[in-house]
Protein backbone atom coordinates (compact mmCIF):
# COMPACT_ATOMS: atom_id res chain seq x y z
CA UNK A 1 0.00 0.00 0.00
CA UNK A 2 1.19 3.12 -1.01
CA UNK A 3 -0.03 7.03 -0.16
CA UNK A 4 0.87 9.08 -2.10
CA UNK A 5 -0.74 12.75 -1.61
CA UNK A 6 0.21 15.74 -4.48
CA UNK A 7 -1.26 19.17 -6.02
CA UNK A 8 -4.21 18.15 -7.98
CA UNK A 9 -4.34 19.10 -11.73
CA UNK A 10 -7.60 20.15 -12.20
CA UNK A 11 -6.85 20.81 -15.71
CA UNK A 12 -6.18 17.10 -16.01
CA UNK A 13 -10.36 15.24 -16.46
CA UNK A 14 -9.44 12.45 -15.10
CA UNK A 15 -8.22 14.21 -11.96
CA UNK A 16 -10.93 16.86 -12.14
CA UNK A 17 -13.59 14.09 -12.19
CA UNK A 18 -11.97 11.98 -9.35
CA UNK A 19 -11.98 14.89 -7.43
CA UNK A 20 -15.88 15.30 -8.11
CA UNK A 21 -16.36 11.51 -7.22
CA UNK A 22 -14.50 12.06 -3.64
CA UNK A 23 -16.52 15.23 -3.15
CA UNK A 24 -19.86 13.93 -3.88
CA UNK A 25 -19.23 10.48 -1.55
CA UNK A 26 -18.27 13.12 1.00
CA UNK A 27 -21.54 15.60 0.75
CA UNK A 28 -23.33 12.26 0.50
CA UNK A 29 -22.30 11.24 4.20
CA UNK A 30 -23.04 11.92 7.76
CA UNK A 31 -19.96 14.52 7.66
CA UNK A 32 -21.34 16.03 4.65
CA UNK A 33 -24.92 17.74 3.47
CA UNK A 34 -26.54 13.82 4.23
CA UNK A 35 -27.46 14.32 -0.02
CA UNK A 36 -25.49 14.17 -3.65
CA UNK A 37 -24.08 17.08 -5.07
CA UNK A 38 -26.42 19.04 -7.35
CA UNK A 39 -26.06 18.88 -10.98
CA UNK A 40 -24.44 22.45 -10.84
CA UNK A 41 -21.98 21.75 -8.43
CA UNK A 42 -20.43 18.53 -10.10
CA UNK A 43 -20.23 20.30 -13.44
CA UNK A 44 -18.31 23.94 -12.02
CA UNK A 45 -16.56 22.02 -9.01
CA UNK A 46 -13.30 21.64 -10.59
CA UNK A 47 -12.87 24.83 -13.19
CA UNK A 48 -14.33 27.22 -10.66
CA UNK A 49 -11.85 25.78 -8.12
CA UNK A 50 -8.97 25.92 -10.94
CA UNK A 51 -10.12 29.34 -11.77
CA UNK A 52 -10.57 30.50 -7.30
CA UNK A 53 -6.89 32.32 -7.01
CA UNK A 54 -7.03 31.41 -3.66
CA UNK A 55 -7.55 27.57 -3.75
CA UNK A 56 -5.38 24.30 -3.66
CA UNK A 57 -6.34 21.15 -4.11
CA UNK A 58 -4.43 18.03 -3.04
CA UNK A 59 -5.24 14.66 -4.18
CA UNK A 60 -4.22 11.01 -2.13
CA UNK A 61 -3.28 8.21 -3.83
CA UNK A 62 -3.06 4.62 -3.08
CA UNK A 63 -1.80 2.72 -5.62
CA UNK A 64 -2.18 5.16 -7.80
CA UNK A 65 -5.82 5.55 -7.74
CA UNK A 66 -7.69 9.07 -6.19
CA UNK A 67 -8.90 8.09 -2.72
CA UNK A 68 -8.91 11.44 -0.93
CA UNK A 69 -8.49 15.15 -1.16
CA UNK A 70 -8.49 18.24 0.56
CA UNK A 71 -9.42 21.55 -0.72
CA UNK A 72 -7.61 24.29 1.00
CA UNK A 73 -8.34 28.24 0.38
CA UNK A 74 -5.75 30.37 1.82
CA UNK A 75 -6.55 33.87 3.44
CA UNK A 76 -4.99 36.42 5.85
CA UNK A 77 -5.15 36.44 9.66
CA UNK A 78 -5.82 39.58 10.62
CA UNK A 79 -5.25 39.03 14.50
CA UNK A 80 -1.38 37.32 13.52
CA UNK A 81 -0.60 39.59 10.29
CA UNK A 82 0.32 37.16 8.11
CA UNK A 83 -1.19 34.25 5.64
CA UNK A 84 -3.22 31.46 7.11
CA UNK A 85 -5.08 28.49 5.43
CA UNK A 86 -8.09 27.04 5.95
CA UNK A 87 -9.22 23.47 4.72
CA UNK A 88 -12.66 23.69 3.77
CA UNK A 89 -13.28 19.96 2.72
CA UNK A 90 -10.97 16.91 3.63
CA UNK A 91 -12.26 13.59 2.82
CA UNK A 92 -11.55 10.10 1.78
CA UNK A 93 -13.43 7.26 0.12
CA UNK A 94 -15.30 4.85 2.83
CA UNK A 95 -13.67 2.37 1.47
CA UNK A 96 -10.20 3.86 2.07
CA UNK A 97 -10.95 5.23 5.47
CA UNK A 98 -8.42 4.64 8.42
CA UNK A 99 -5.58 3.64 6.37
CA UNK A 100 -3.40 6.81 6.89
CA UNK A 101 -4.71 8.93 3.78
CA UNK A 102 -6.66 11.63 5.88
CA UNK A 103 -3.24 12.44 8.13
CA UNK A 104 -0.80 12.13 4.66
CA UNK A 105 -3.52 14.73 3.29
CA UNK A 106 -2.94 17.02 6.39
CA UNK A 107 0.51 16.40 6.63
CA UNK A 108 0.64 17.95 2.80
CA UNK A 109 -1.46 20.69 3.93
CA UNK A 110 0.34 21.84 6.50
CA UNK A 111 3.65 21.71 4.66
CA UNK A 112 2.34 24.33 2.08
CA UNK A 113 0.88 26.63 4.99
CA UNK A 114 4.42 26.80 6.16
CA UNK A 115 5.97 27.61 2.66
CA UNK A 116 3.74 30.29 2.36
CA UNK A 117 4.33 31.59 5.89
CA UNK A 118 0.97 30.91 6.97
CA UNK A 119 0.22 31.51 11.01
CA UNK A 120 -2.14 28.64 11.28
CA UNK A 121 -4.88 25.93 9.45
CA UNK A 122 -8.13 26.04 10.39
CA UNK A 123 -11.15 24.16 9.59
CA UNK A 124 -14.65 22.70 10.47
CA UNK A 125 -15.52 19.77 11.57
CA UNK A 126 -19.40 18.88 13.02
CA UNK A 127 -19.34 17.62 16.28
CA UNK A 128 -20.92 14.24 15.60
CA UNK A 129 -18.02 13.43 13.19
CA UNK A 130 -16.32 11.47 15.87
CA UNK A 131 -13.57 9.77 13.39
CA UNK A 132 -12.67 13.54 11.78
CA UNK A 133 -12.16 14.73 14.94
CA UNK A 134 -9.93 11.73 16.39
CA UNK A 135 -8.00 12.53 13.07
CA UNK A 136 -7.77 16.26 14.03
CA UNK A 137 -6.94 15.64 17.71
CA UNK A 138 -4.29 13.35 16.70
CA UNK A 139 -2.53 16.03 13.88
CA UNK A 140 -2.66 18.48 16.73
CA UNK A 141 -5.79 20.39 15.96
CA UNK A 142 -7.16 22.11 19.52
CA UNK A 143 -7.85 22.92 21.54
CA UNK A 144 -11.60 21.58 21.56
CA UNK A 145 -13.36 24.23 23.23
CA UNK A 146 -16.90 26.18 23.52
CA UNK A 147 -18.11 25.56 19.54
CA UNK A 148 -17.89 28.89 17.50
CA UNK A 149 -21.32 28.91 15.56
CA UNK A 150 -20.52 28.60 12.23
CA UNK A 151 -23.29 30.26 10.08
CA UNK A 152 -24.86 30.81 6.81
CA UNK A 153 -26.68 33.12 4.80
CA UNK A 154 -27.09 32.01 1.06
CA UNK A 155 -26.95 33.94 -1.93
CA UNK A 156 -28.83 31.86 -4.40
Amino acid sequence: MTIAVREADLADPDEARALVEILDSYARGPGGQGAPLDAHARANLAKGLLEHPMAEVFLAFLDGQAVGAAVCVFSFSTFAGRPSVNVHDLAVLPAFQNRGIGSALLDRVEQAARARGCCKITLEVHDSNTGAKRLYERAGFGPWATPTWFVTKGLG
